[in-house]
């Protein structure tokens, strides 16, 4: 019957300044048990996150097995994980894992940028109870965000740690592809050793693009040191924003059956990161220079990130003041989204296409939201959609994802995309749905860190796409914010950090030298 293999998922990537995530947060995006689990992945489209479907065809395809489906939880991108969610979440994977019995293999799928109201390491917490039930020889593989942080307690619960390669994120598939190949590798008989270092070096996210840049010449040296002793080269760049103790730039490397080759090469990759630190920062454009170039209409189209406010990093895409400045400069031709006010949309989608009314973004802001303030001005309904849609290519290709009610509001020279679930404008389909021509727009403004770049560079080369410094909870400017956990020093937010390599990478970095 081939080898039963537990399929456990818990992802969420928590941004320690933004509200805590609930139960809700998961049952709004994904939260899957038992047999449904390979049910939902083998579907086409499938609402399970790509790299649970991938590594369910790629076993399938491989040959014999058996799924063992615990749980499949992700919400989108938020603050901290309620603790007394997190330890139900363990106290069910435990007791699904002791009710299915001996497993012969553990894939785990995850953000790895999680955090809880109580603790700083909730990965490492899962990984480590699905290790104490399963036991030390039962081979388990873990696929994370390259925006995870990476606690020692994360390396030594799993045989091989594999994070994606790309960003924007297009490599789910390929990344759960791999672990499926590792762990029926150490199945039969292959061993793993991993080394693991971390390093004060904690950039914002817009500097750790995969295209071009520090992070990408990063990451392509350590593909390009792929030898038969190497099993994985994960090179992670973390999340600021969740203002931990293990924030930093990780690598993790894994080698098969001896360490030694493992430990050198990432001592390697480790000095060449620390010694590039400088080129880990990115001037962002101002808000005025964005909204003067969108009023001028003396270049070609240009694509803007709202890059302070991305719901795909815990932003609660409402930020007005963006979307004030490009009203109050009476800007022509041009597309904004997406916003997050379901009392808004659910307006507009009961008043209807062509209905003219007085719009209120943000009609019941909290006085301590300091970077949502009400807004209102006249609008007209250009179109409703129930939301519901399969990605296009880029992050979301071929994925279900849902919106909520979402309207097109044209507020004279901006028409607004206004929706009601969270979720970053990273897929031109949020437009194009509602019938707006991206291809007629001079200026289109989406919130969302980098993301977008995948699914819009047809219509966006990347000479004309750009990050605005905007006010929000993913502002890229790190001094911004009260980091209260997050080891200090820490480059870039401090110039004068010092790395001391661990002892035993001293030797290989020293006979480099």
């Amino acid at each position: 019957m081939g080898p039963r293999i537990a399929l456990i998922g818990c992802i969420l990537e928590s941004n320690a300044f933004a509200p805590p995530s609930v139960e809700d947060d998961f049952r709004r995006l994904c939260y899957v048990e038992g047999e449904a689990i390979p049910t939902l992945a083998r579907q086409d489209p499938s609402p399970l996150p790509a790299e649970i479907s991938a590594f369910v065809d790629r076993m399938d395809r491989n040959g014999a097995w058996q799924p063992v489906p615990i749980l499949i939880a992700a919400a989108e991108p938020g603050g901290p994980i309620d603790q007394a969610l997190l330890e139900r979440f363990e106290a069910e994977i435990t007791e699904r894992l002791s009710q299915e019995g001996d497993v012969d293999a553990v894939y785990f799928c995850a953000h790895g940028g999680m955090t809880a109201t109580g603790e700083d390491d909730p990965d490492g917490r899962l990984w480590a109870a699905v290790r104490r039930q399963v036991g030390p020889d039962v081979p388990m593989a873990a696929t994370v965000d390259l925006h995870a942080n990476i606690s020692d307690r994360m390396v030594g619960s799993v045989d091989v740690l594999i994070s994606y390669l790309t960003n924007p994120h297009v490599d789910q598939k390929e990344r759960a592809e791999e672990a499926a190949d590792h762990l029926l590798a150490l199945l039969n008989g292959e061993k793993a050793e991993a080394a693991f270092i971390r390093l004060p070096l904690t950039p914002p996210s817009v500097t750790l693009l995969t295209a071009e840049g520090p992070y990408a010449d990063l990451i392509d040296y350590g593909q390009s040191r792929q030898t038969p002793e190497i099993m994985n080269v994960s090179v992670v760049g973390g999340f600021a924003f969740s203002d931990t103790a293990k924030n930093g730039i990780a690598v993790i490397v894994t080698a098969r059956g001896a360490v030694e080759p493992a430990q050198a090469l990432a001592a390697d990759i480790a000095q060449r990161a620390w010694d590039m630190r400088e080129r880990f920062n990115r001037p962002l454009m101002s808000m005025k220079d964005a909204t003067d170039r969108a009023v001028t209409g003396d270049a070609l189209p240009a694509i803007y990130s709202d890059a302070g406010d991305n719901p795909g990093g815990g932003g609660r895409g409402n930020t007005s003041v963006f979307l004030k400045a490009l009203l109050d400069a009476d800007v022509q031709d041009t597309l904004y989204g997406v916003f997050i006010d379901p009392e808004l949309a659910a307006q507009a989608t009961k008043l209807g296409p062509g209905a003219e009314f007085e719009a209120r973004f943000n009609r019941h802001h909290l006085a301590d939201d300091r970077f949502a303030p009400p807004v209102s001005c006249p609008a007209e309904v250009r179109a409703v959609h129930d939301g519901n849609l399969v990605g296009s290519p880029g992050l979301w290709e071929g994925r279900q994802l849902a919106l909520g009610p979402t309207v097109a509001l044209d507020l004279g020279g901006v028409i607004a995309v206004v929706a009601t679930e969270r979720k970053q404008c990273a897929d031109p389909a949020f437009f194009t749905m509602l019938g707006l021509d991206l291809r007629a727009a001079r200026t289109v403004v989406v919130k969302s860190r980098g993301h977008f770049r995948a699914g819009f560079a047809p219509f966006f080369p990347s000479e004309r796409t750009f990050e605005v410094d905007t006010p929000g909870l993913t502002s890229p400017v790190l001094s911004r914010f009260d980091f209260k956990n997050m080891p200090r020093p820490s480059f870039p937010l401090d110039k004068d950090a010092v790395w001391e390599p661990p002892e035993w990478a001293r030797a290989y970095l020293a006979s480099r030298d």
